[in-house]
């Protein structure tokens, strides 16, 4: 593969993950702010938006040190899928259910890129920037495994609530 071809390859795959981590923020952010009974998810949340701001700004750096910049068409398009998502949970008689699946499911699809993009420095010779790409990835595996680990107690939880007859869903 071309040296070219490669770097092109590398770039978009960094825009799109700029644009992943924007509409990541744009999915957790309205969580935060309907949760009530699950202070636990709400902490992990935060913790996990402050990791995703970092995130954010070491693609930045990587694509800035490639001479490159993070298409803004695509964060305000995927941030707005991301906040239609997190709207039409809001609606769910079991949202905090609906979010932890999103969530994981989300969390999954970000490792898939992480690992790609990984692939991809190293195939293209941009091992300088491995090590962003991989705290990156070390983040979101870290996230999937919690929300993995926390959806059996989260799912007790909101059928305890929902049987005491209390807000159960968020």
């Amino acid at each position: 593969m071309s040296e070219d071809v490669t770097r092109d390859i590398f770039v978009t795959g960094l825009k799109n993950a700029h644009a992943m981590e924007n509409q990541a923020l744009s999915i957790m952010k309205p969580q935060i702010k309907r949760i009530e009974n699950y202070p636990d998810i709400a902490a992990k949340l935060e913790q996990h938006i402050t990791e995703t701001e970092g995130q954010i700004v070491r693609l930045e750096e990587i694509l800035t040190s490639l001479a490159e910049d993070h298409s803004s068409l695509k964060d305000l398009a995927l941030s707005f899928t991301g906040s239609m998502a997190a709207l039409g949970h809001s609606v769910a008689g079991d949202e905090i259910l609906k979010n932890s699946m999103a969530n994981f499911a989300f969390e999954n699809f970000e490792i898939a890129a992480y690992k790609s993009l990984i692939t991809i420095a190293e195939l293209g010779g941009f091992s300088s920037v491995v090590g962003s790409l991989q705290m990156n990835l070390d983040q979101e595996i870290a996230m999937a495994n919690w929300l993995e680990s926390n959806l059996r107690p989260t799912t007790i939880k909101f059928a305890n609530l929902k049987e005491a007859g209390q807000t159960a869903k968020v």
